[in-house]
């Protein structure tokens, strides 16, 4: 099964920018999303794992809000990728963690749908000092 390629970009926009689909879908429930959590992970967390599934656990590791818009997700095609780089805390004394993976769900913290993930390349090596950031290169891809 495919989608066709409008509908693709339509649902992606529906998902990460909030934009209605025309006749079938809206973004007007009582409290839409304003915005999306980005995680980071040591291992995939695969198709039916959850945001916190192999969730990196550095000290002042969290969660960053992207705001679900076009300031925060670029849509194009069938690719999404953020709009800025997103930076989360810098790892402490005796942390030592392997990000590989990234996802995106609906909640700053728990167990959460991820409605997104991917492979981070090059991986981040998380030691005393070091920042991760996924940059505007950071893409997804929807077929």
């Amino acid at each position: 099964m495919s989608f066709g390629n409008t509908f693709e970009t339509d649902l992606l926009g529906l998902i990460f920018n909030g934009d209605a689909i025309a006749n079938l879908a809206d973004d007007a429930g009582a409290s839409p999303l304003t915005d999306l959590y980005v995680s980071l992970h040591t291992a995939d967390p695969g198709e039916a794992g959850t945001q916190d599934t192999s969730e990196c656990a550095y000290t002042n590791y969290a969660r960053q809000a992207v705001p679900r818009d076009n300031t925060g997700f670029t849509v194009s095609g069938n690719q999404v990728t953020l709009a800025a780089a997103v930076a989360f805390p810098a790892g402490e004394s005796g942390d030592n963690e392997t990000v590989t993976h990234f996802a995106i769900g609906v909640a700053s913290a728990g167990t959460t749908k991820i409605l997104a993930s991917g492979a981070v390349s090059p991986n981040i090596s998380v030691t005393d000092g070091v920042t991760p950031r996924l940059t505007t290169g950071t893409t997804l891809t929807l077929d």
